[in-house]
């Protein structure tokens, strides 16, 4: 079992810049819903782009969410969140784009919680950015699609979230941030986030380092 290492920003972002920057750089940052993810990215990001300013840019995997329009046709729309309701060969398709880095700048897609739907063309990532990173639960996933996804990948980190707790909690808080009333918001973490929890986790041996944060 691989050591869980603590996810100090700082010190991950000199590890990143000590790579050969002879090429772009992508890292993914993996974890199970409500870990810390975006958070932890967004910390990352900061830090990069302190020592240069449009260092890094952070390309989430939300924005591979299948729209409400397509998954409304069958259970999925339940499901929202498991691996069968994002579009994994677009994502490597745009990894693809972004490690070649031959275009002045690629548009990525962004998942907005306000409508529920991803909306395209909404992050620019210009030539100049030397570190891309990407975060979801899936990077890890061994089904053919989500390793085309991996292959794309310089590194995978497996981020932690201090307690099951904290993230069921935290969980069930950013539902109810985003209009579901607390009856539907838990309903939807034990019965559907959970599920996916369970599954991200049997994965994260698979990371280049395991890394938990204690607080947020």
């Amino acid at each position: 079992m691989k050591q869980v290492e603590p996810a100090v920003p700082a010190a991950l972002a000199a590890r990143l810049l000590a790579r050969p920057m002879a090429t772009r750089v992508i890292v993914g940052i993996c974890g199970a819903p409500g870990a810390g993810k975006s958070t932890f990215a967004a910390l990352l990001a900061d830090e990069l782009n302190a020592v240069a300013p449009q260092t890094a840019v952070v390309v989430p995997m939300d924005g591979f969410h299948l729209a409400s329009s397509v998954i409304a046709v069958d259970d999925r729309a339940t499901r929202r969140g498991a691996t069968d309701t994002f579009d994994p060969d677009g994502y490597a398709a745009l990894l693809r784009r972004l490690r070649e880095n031959a275009e002045p700048v690629v548009y990525a897609p962004e998942y907005r919680r306000e409508i529920e739907d991803p909306v395209a063309g909404a992050i620019p990532v210009p030539s100049s950015c030397r570190v891309v990173i990407t975060e979801g639960n899936y990077l890890l996933n061994p089904e053919p699609a989500w390793q085309r996804v991996r292959a794309c990948l310089d590194e995978v980190w497996f981020l932690e979230a201090p307690s099951e707790e904290l993230r069921v909690s935290r969980l069930i808080e950013r539902h109810e941030y985003f209009g579901k009333t607390h009856e539907h918001a838990v309903t939807h973490v034990l019965e559907t986030d959970e599920r996916n929890a369970l599954l991200v986790a049997s994965h994260r041996e698979g990371a280049d380092l395991i890394l938990r944060r204690d607080s947020w």
